[in-house]
């Protein structure tokens, strides 16, 4: 039997659907406050599209345009400059975090069968690790390549019930030298992933804390202490009664300022923790990145919709993220 469509249930879905993309064109349009070297009050807030199915891994390519990734549909994302999107590589192995090696290799976190590997170009494909101590890995999420330190990604683990099989503990892990390590244990859900410009500090977005963490490291690789970077305005009581900041993504600029997605917007930090203003958006925001020519084009996305700003501030040139 067909529906009918004068019922008030299927007016009130069809209107739905209708003013969504409304909405997410509408407000905020600018930014409303100056954030002094980062971006000034009035400037436009691009709407790229909505509707992606999964909103992760953004990373600026060489041309100056972005990926990222579509977890949900398998896929990564192409958003050319005029801000047209298209497939880039399907099959992604529910890739999310991505990242360019020092020889141009495409390399991700991968949710389906969970590993690290290069996934882009095809005669490059391989595996960098898939368990570690002979457990596979709950669910990678997040990654970040240095230049020296190697290759450092997260994983916040996934809920296991009675009779699942084991898997490695949530935490930090580095693969450097072709060996793979878990540098870091104890943080209640390590998402979000960054280096500092020179690689002599490692940050995490813990999820479920109130605080970026912060870690001093060596030339060695080897990790210092935890510290309490900044304190997120994000952190709030959710619909479950849980507080949680919801950081997620991370992107660093030339100057050392660490820009984090959070339940609040985008988070902007200077180099030594303080606060410098929040970037509000229709959609909460999962994931950031820097891209363009000279890289002062912010891309953001979350909840399926991608955003871009031209900020005054520029990303760091010395890596891809």
């Amino acid at each position: 039997m067909s529906p009918d469509l004068k019922t008030p249930q299927w007016i009130a879905a069809l209107l739905f659907l209708a003013v969504q993309p409304l909405l997410a064109q509408t407000a905020p349009t600018a930014i409303e406050k100056d954030i002094p070297g980062v971006v000034r009050a009035g400037t436009h807030i691009e709407f790229i599209k909505e509707g992606f199915e999964g909103t992760e891994g953004p990373l600026g390519l060489p041309d100056g345009s972005l990926i990222f990734t579509e977890t949900r549909a398998n896929r990564i994302t192409h958003i050319a400059a005029n801000g047209s999107a298209s497939s880039y590589l399907e099959q992604s192995n529910g890739s999310n975090g991505l990242g360019f090696t020092a020889g141009g290799e495409l390399v991700s976190v991968q949710t389906l069968a969970p590993k690290v590997g290069i996934i882009a170009p095809p005669g490059q494909v391989r595996t960098l690790a898939e368990q570690y101590q002979g457990l596979p890995f709950g669910r990678p999420n997040d990654l970040v390549v240095g230049l020296k330190a190697g290759i450092f990604f997260t994983d916040p683990g996934i809920e296991q019930k009675a009779g699942d099989p084991p898997r490695a503990k949530p935490g930090v892990y580095r693969i450097a030298n072709n060996k793979l390590e878990r540098i870091i244990e104890g943080i209640e859900r390590p998402n979000g992933i960054q280096l500092s410009p020179d690689e002599s500090v490692l940050y995490i977005a813990n999820t479920q804390g109130e605080h970026v963490l912060a870690y001093a490291l060596g030339s060695d690789g080897k990790i210092g202490a935890r510290r309490d970077f900044a304190r997120l305005k994000g952190w709030s009581k959710g619909n479950n009664g849980a507080f949680s900041s919801g950081a997620d993504g991370l992107a660093i600029d030339g100057e050392g300022r660490l820009y984090v997605a959070s339940n609040a917007g985008i988070e902007i930090f200077n180099a030594q923790g303080k606060a410098l203003g929040i970037i509000s958006l229709p959609h909460k925001p999962q994931n950031l990145a820097f891209a363009g020519s000279d890289k002062k084009t912010l891309y953001i996305v979350g909840r399926g919709a991608a955003y871009r700003i031209r900020l005054d501030a520029a990303g760091f040139a010395g890596r891809a993220k």
